[in-house]
């Protein structure tokens, strides 16, 4: 085993980055750990090709980015851009990241944590928990585990064929987004992208909502289906898996006959982006503590669903081990300074995850 470190970043995204070009600057000692071959992995599984990066800071925030060098420019860049200006800063600041490392288990307690991997341990006073939050959630339909995408791997795939796109939020609008420019810029392609969303309405915000505006002035082929439910994964009788989806439903013919209005697709034309759960599992094993939703408990997380306990300085139950970035999106409870408890919203942004980095190590550098 090597010689204690001060801190063990787990996940080289904007956050776990940010902790450790913090801890270089304040000459303490660090290592990134990353499950992937590439800096910010997580980033490249789960963003459409081509998709823009913007540097935008939610309302309730007035400080700038505490880590300039990660900083998206001021006009929009595709996310392989980005990326590259991450694996510059990386290289620039020389950076002690252990790629294709797979963090498994903490033993140990404060300040003695041993940080165990497939590949070896780690002696360390405190760890920061930066892999995000990219556990799909499932529509819970016959047939999908095995057929139905969660993102786009290579767009071209889906020139010719009419796709549909399930999620009403930023990364549904993405992939539509990025699916409609393919299209369109192919040559003798009408077909379309359907945009499925279980609501009347979409929540988007105002970056993505200008990629997809201007996508739609460039004559892009959406067709939107408000409040369509997927309802049966099935087998036609060609052996395809398919998908229906049902949007509207008449009122009763009497003997409890009703009419339903809705369309099918092929399993392997479906893209689901119906959002993300939490590493519940991982905090639960890790003896992080948290506090399952009910009643009128959370407004943001839905029922049932399980939001770590941090403090004020999103350290979790054992003290040294923190968590930052997508794995406490969108929400999580934190404890006051007070002994309150309450649910605080937590923004999956990369201005988010830089600004957990720098509260983050201000307590370590404190301790």
């Amino acid at each position: 085993m090597s010689a204690k470190l001060d801190v063990v970043i787990i996940g080289s995204g904007p956050g776990g980055l940010s902790a450790a070009i913090i801890a270089k600057q304040q000459s303490k000692t660090f290592l990134i750990l990353e499950k992937g071959s590439n800096t910010m992995q997580g980033i490249i599984d789960t963003y459409p090709k081509g998709k823009k990066v913007y540097p935008t800071i939610p309302k309730r925030y007035t400080d700038p980015f505490p880590v300039d060098e990660l900083k998206p420019p001021p006009e929009k860049i595709p996310v392989e851009a980005y990326i590259e200006q991450a694996q510059n800063v990386v290289a620039s600041n020389d950076l002690n990241i252990h790629y294709n490392e797979e963090f498994k288990e903490i033993e140990g307690t404060y300040p003695d944590y041993i940080v165990k991997t497939d590949k070896g341990s780690y002696l360390t006073k405190n760890i920061i928990l930066g892999f995000g939050s990219n556990i799909p959630n499932d529509l819970g339909i016959y047939g999908e585990a095995k057929t139905v995408a969660r993102n786009i791997e290579n767009g071209e795939d889906y020139i010719g064929i009419n796709v549909l796109v399930i999620g009403g939020g930023n990364a549904a609008a993405d992939v539509v987004s990025s699916l409609s420019k393919i299209k369109r810029e192919a040559k003798d392609d009408d077909t379309s992208v359907y945009w499925a969303n279980i609501r009347e309405t979409f929540e988007i915000n105002k970056d993505t909502a200008r990629d997809l505006g201007e996508e739609v002035l460039l004559g892009g082929h959406i067709k939107i289906l408000q409040k369509a439910i997927p309802k049966i994964g099935e087998v036609d009788a060609d052996g395809i898996d398919r998908l229906y989806i049902h949007q509207t439903t008449s009122s009763s013919q009497g003997n409890d006959l009703y009419l339903y209005q809705g369309m099918s697709f092929p399993m392997k034309n479906v893209i689901a982006c119906i959002g993300t759960h939490g590493p519940s599992a991982i905090f639960d094993a890790l003896n992080l503590q948290q506090i399952t939703c009910t009643g009128a408990i959370c407004k943001i997380a839905k029922e049932g669903e399980r939001l770590l306990m941090l403090s004020d300085y999103l350290e979790t139950n054992r003290d040294g081990i923190f968590a930052i970035g997508g794995a406490i999106s969108p929400s999580y409870m934190e404890i006051g300074s007070d002994g309150m408890i309450k649910e605080k919203k937590h923004s999956n942004l990369i201005y988010t995850a830089v600004v957990d980095a720098r509260k983050v190590m201000d307590k370590i550098l404190e301790s």
